[in-house]
């Protein structure tokens, strides 16, 4: 818990992290994939979590599923959006779907993904890492949402999401 809590208020900042550029290569990764199918993708990066929530033990997961709400990434009209979120003082990396892939997608190919993320975030270039995460998250999703099923609007934001 203490090393955790120290992990959480010595966070790497976001905007060091991620820089406009590496932001700007998210949002036009997403914009394109959305193209190529009917779902939602969002990404969202959070630098640590409150002191209250560490005392409670809220793991990445569940801030992941509390972003998943608080984005309103399940307001899409085929319940298909998928939100990538990111909480840099854990190391952690969650992928969160709506109701409307559970059973079509497996959990071994988020966790795949998950992974592969990982890796690459760790290599030489974060942002291109990013991009075939969101790409491999597009591919899944053109597999069960072809561009026909999409809506006519952009239910949901295609920039980053800075939490916290």
């Amino acid at each position: 818990m203490i090393g955790r809590a120290l992990r959480h208020i010595v966070s790497p900042s976001v905007r060091r992290t991620f820089p406009a550029s590496t932001l700007q290569a998210i949002t036009q990764a997403i914009a394109a994939g959305e193209q190529h199918h009917g779902g939602q993708v969002m990404f969202a990066v959070e630098a640590d979590l409150p002191l209250h929530a560490l005392w409670r033990g809220v793991s990445a997961r569940q801030a992941a599923e509390r972003a998943f709400a608080q984005l309103r990434t399940w307001d899409t009209e085929h319940n298909n959006g998928v939100l990538i979120y990111l909480l840099l003082a854990d190391h952690a990396i969650e992928i969160v779907a709506d109701r409307g892939l559970h059973g079509r997608v497996a959990e071994a190919d988020w966790q795949r993904i998950c992974a592969t993320l990982r890796e690459g975030l760790r290599g030489r270039d974060p942002a291109a890492a990013l991009v075939l995460a969101i790409n491999d998250v597009s591919a899944l999703l053109a597999g069960h949402f072809p561009p026909g099923a999409r809506s006519d609007q952009d239910a949901l934001p295609d920039w980053p999401q800075i939490l916290g």
